[in-house]
């Protein structure tokens, strides 16, 4: 089977020749050259050779353009530190413009995609990470007052996320003319920890829904990624994705009782710290168990979010033969 036919089986339920595997990192540095940011995910899938490929820029790439300073203290995400935030009181939220997807921060990230496809060709699938309005704006603000917002000036915070939205729109049209096969969307606030479920249908599933109606039709393969130590699935099962990512760690649910609770297929199965900190024996005991937990099917390998930048190169390798070996006779 080819990615495209592997992945496409996995998400409709029926038995693959071996279950869909991707890893994806940060690049710190070289985020912020499209050359030098193409070069390092090509590499990455050239050495490894994932069933796709997701584009992840630092967390903060779509806020460059507003105003947002970050600098790259060496944190192992990947991610760069934010220095000064935006938005310092509610009107702030007013104030914010929306951003043109041909200049600036999305014109470098859409030309590093370009240079991707074009030397990794049709046949690997691309994904690109893109944050929901509400991600973005409890970056623009520290995320306490962003909170404090949510519930004491709500009519400005929603004129700001009205604007990321649009912004965030127009960077998913410009998308659509990139030979990518579908997005990771990341949802942060949508946790029963952080906000009630009214809460975040206000302020989240309100604007999600408008960026998700207006995603290509022709990607067949969109991923949800999911943070949040009690996320609010049954906000999202109606979400028109593809597939999931979450940590299923620290009693969340489990990548069974999430497959349950959601269409499509789970991505999962290897947690962040043990992909870190484990070895590749332990790590190669792992992918066999979790595909046996889950009953074999509707599963993509994978870590509950990006791979830390100083991952083992051995425990990479690990996840990949695991998988690999994981064929139709023992899988």
């Amino acid at each position: 089977m080819d990615k495209r036919e592997r992945l496409e089986s996995t998400i409709a339920g029926y038995m693959t020749d071996r279950p869909p595997m991707a890893l994806w990192r940060r690049f710190p540095g070289d985020d912020q050259r499209s050359a030098d940011f193409a070069q390092a995910i090509i590499g990455f899938q050239q050495r490894y050779d994932w069933d796709f490929v997701n584009i992840a820029p630092a967390d903060t790439y779509s806020l460059t353009d507003y105003g947002l300073q970050t600098t790259w203290t060496g944190r192992s995400d990947g991610n760069r530190t934010i220095v000064k935030h935006v938005v310092q009181s509610s009107l702030d939220w007013t104030e914010l413009r929306t951003q043109d997807p041909t200049r600036g921060e999305f014109a470098r990230v859409i030309e590093a995609i370009r240079l991707v496809s074009a030397e990794l060709g049709p046949n690997v699938p691309l994904l690109v990470t893109v944050y929901s309005p509400l991600s973005q704006a409890a970056r623009l603000a520290k995320a306490p007052l962003m909170h404090r917002h949510l519930r004491t000036r709500p009519e400005r915070l929603m004129s700001g996320l009205s604007t990321l939205t649009e912004s965030t729109l127009r960077f998913v049209n410009a998308l659509a003319r990139t030979p990518i096969s579908g997005i990771c969307y990341v949802v942060e606030q949508a946790d029963q920890d952080v906000l009630s479920a009214a809460e975040y249908q206000a302020f989240g599933t309100a604007y999600d829904q408008k960026i998700l109606s207006e995603l290509a039709s022709d990607w067949w393969f969109n991923l949800l990624h999911l943070r949040g130590q009690s996320p609010l699935f049954e906000m999202l099962q109606d979400y028109p994705l593809q597939a999931v990512n979450w940590s299923f760690t620290d009693g969340k649910p489990s990548l069974a009782q999430g497959k349950s609770l959601l269409r499509g297929a789970v991505c999962g199965g290897v947690s962040q710290s043990d992909l870190h900190l484990s070895t590749p024996a332990v790590l190669r005991n792992t992918v066999r168990e979790v595909a046996l937990r889950v009953n074999k099917r509707r599963l993509i390998l994978s870590a509950d979010g990006a791979a830390p930048v100083t991952t083992p190169l051995s425990n990479l390798q690990a996840i990949r033969d695991a998988t690999q070996q994981l064929t139709k006779g023992t899988f």
